[in-house]
């Protein structure tokens, strides 16, 4: 029976790549990618001669609609992502949800992830952490009720033609939160930094952005002393901060290593 193949490839050293993902690459009888020029790098590096076809956000619905064609067909067919492990803030999840509903088998083949590497690199604390991905332009209010009061790292990703608009918006609303930015993972050209989020702009300013960047946001400072608040306190706390009443409840019940439940049984009495 025909399977998709999802394969995790480089996010910049072209020589990340695993045995397993070369060989799969080989051996299927076809390669559908994001942007066919950047995949036939690497196809060429490693001497590899496949058809590839578009899948991309643009034109997801059509061509996973050919894809699952090709599966009909009894072809295999491996998807790469421009960079890194698929369907990770990349229409590749789609896909993968396509081939499912239609019963076809899934096999991935694990590669690297920038976000990953950027934790490693970073030093936090990262036994806990949200991941956050790029920042929809639109929808960067719910983003910073999300992680204003988050304790845990926050981790975005950001395009170097945005990237001071997004970091002078994080100034104005998480004002002296430190950061830690990674430009470049595993090229030639690999820089990190670390400081406040205005810090960071100023090397910005004197280093103009190149490439795609990681961001962790430390988390916040918890000035406040929830073990002094009743249950009924801790969630106006969180209302008062623009947390809807689900949100509200949920970080109440993170704050004090209780169950939602817990929370609710509480404040439905009062």
């Amino acid at each position: 029976m025909s399977k998709l193949f999802i394969c995790g490839t480089p996010i910049g050293n072209i020589k990340d790549i695993t045995i397993r993902c070369l060989e799969t690459l080989k051996e299927v009888d076809i390669i559908a990618c994001e942007d066919t020029r950047q995949t036939l790098k690497l196809l060429n590096f490693y001497s590899i001669k496949k058809k590839l076809v578009s899948y991309h956000e643009h034109n997801k619905k059509i061509a996973g609609e050919n894809i699952l064609k090709l599966l009909n067909s009894g072809k295999n067919v491996a998807y790469v992502s421009d960079a890194g492990m698929p369907c990770i803030s990349d229409p590749g999840a789609d896909l993968v949800a396509l081939a499912r509903e239609n019963s076809f088998d899934i096999e991935i083949i694990p590669g690297p992830s920038a976000f990953t590497t950027a934790i490693a690199l970073s030093g936090l604390n990262t036994k806990q952490f949200v991941f956050e991905g790029f920042i929809e332009q639109k929808k960067r209010a719910e983003f910073i009720n999300r992680i204003k009061y988050e304790k845990r790292p926050t981790i975005i990703y950001e395009a170097p033609h945005r990237l001071l608009k997004t970091l002078q918006f994080l100034s104005n609303e998480l004002e002296d939160r430190n950061l830690f930015l990674a430009r470049e993972l595993t090229k030639i050209h690999e820089k990190f930094f670390y400081g406040t989020i205005d810090e960071t702009i100023k090397f910005l300013t004197e280093n103009p952005p190149r490439g795609e960047y990681v961001i962790l946001i430390y988390g916040a400072k918890n000035d406040e002393n929830f073990d002094e608040m009743t249950i009924n306190e801790h969630v106006k706390f969180y209302l008062q901060n623009d947390y809807d009443l689900k949100s509200a409840i949920k970080n109440v019940a993170r704050d004090r290593n209780i169950s939602k439940s817990q929370v609710y049984s509480v404040i439905h009495k009062s």
